[in-house]
């Protein structure tokens, strides 16, 4: 180096890399917090002395602030929404990019008054590094309360009414379209839908793709009959499918476990599958597959949302400023269609 010139201050991602770690990781072990490998802490340790890395000020009083937790926070009463395959897979994805990360994953449930008066001061009292927001419905508090928060927050699906900075979500509409043309190219013409919840964004928009779908042919949409994403709901509802429409020859149901659903109450009504009225559903969960018959069905990367979600919540506690995320969508086509 030429005399007079100041030598390079080293950088904390290349502290980071020297050590084969994340920045995050790096940053917790030169604020020493918990939650790190002492293999791994000493991996850091030696890159810094090797490098000469002294932290600015002001980064080490940002990062001392650290708690080593991410939250996903659901708008559900029910704890056993977490076993439902499709949040159960959303976990998964979650919980390993955040390992990566060596950050905790705290799970929470936030529709009732209590419970949102928990998140909410979860999001004041900064007692997570960031949160991951799912289920949130129109008008939800939640969104409010994100909106104001002063730590991280990613969404997975873009709430009704609100066009968040941060979010992950999948291909709704294309998928649904793709389910309902599918539909009619088997000449089917009388096609209904089963939708979601239509004060959540992911209801309206699969009902918004076979509405289009229908339109596009010159097909005209019937009205939408909405369940809750179970099972349960998606046999009431085409229950009440065949009430009004006792001649329709295809269904799609805006769930792998409303499609299955309706699978059932098809064969309880005595209307084979697919003969009398093709079947598709969304998710491609096991549910799918071990439906009878087998459900065709548009897959979506749901593990892939939650590791997305967790990813981008990283990069954001990490200071940097990642774009919105559409995963792609395909159709999985089994006996039911």
């Amino acid at each position: 180096m030429a005399e007079g010139v100041p030598r390079r201050r080293p950088t904390l991602d290349e502290v980071a890399q020297l050590a084969g770690v994340s920045r995050s990781l790096a940053s917790r072990v030169l604020n020493d917090a918990p939650h790190v490998s002492r293999a791994r802490r000493e991996a850091v340790e030696r890159a810094v002395h090797q490098l000469g890395y002294v932290p600015h000020p002001t980064a080490r009083a940002l990062a001392t602030r650290q708690t080593g937790v991410a939250a996903l926070v659901v708008s559900g009463e029910d704890p056993s929404i977490f076993a439902d395959p499709f949040f159960a897979q959303v976990i998964v994805g979650a919980a390993a990019a955040l390992d990566d990360a060596e950050l905790h994953l705290m799970l929470c449930l936030a529709a009732s008054d209590r419970g949102r008066r928990r998140v909410e001061r979860l999001l004041r009292s900064k007692g997570a590094d960031g949160v991951m927001l799912m289920a949130l419905r129109e008008d939800d508090p939640l969104a409010r309360m994100a909106q104001e928060a002063e730590i991280p927050v990613v969404f997975g699906g873009r709430p009704v009414g609100l066009d968040p900075r941060w979010y992950v979500d999948v291909d709704n509409v294309g998928g649904a379209r793709a389910a309902t043309e599918y539909l009619i190219s088997l000449d089917r013409t009388r096609v209904a839908t089963i939708c979601g919840r239509l004060d959540t964004e992911v209801g309206r928009a699969r009902y918004r793709g076979y509405r289009d779908a229908m339109l596009a042919t010159g097909l005209e949409p019937c009205p939408p009959e909405a369940g809750d994403f179970t099972e349960a709901s998606g046999a009431a509802a085409m229950a009440a499918l065949l009430a009004r429409h006792p001649h329709l020859d295809g269904v799609f149901a805006a769930s792998d476990n409303m499609g299955a659903g309706a699978l059932r109450t098809l064969r309880g009504a005595g209307r084979r599958v697919p003969a009398d009225v093709a079947v598709i559903g969304f998710d491609d969960l096991a549910a799918a597959r071990i439906a009878d018959p087998p459900l065709t069905t548009v897959h979506q990367p749901v593990e892939g949302l939650g590791r997305e979600m967790a990813r981008m919540l990283v990069a954001l506690i990490n200071g940097q400023d990642p774009t919105p995320l559409i995963l792609p969508t395909r159709l999985v086509v089994r006996a039911s269609a």
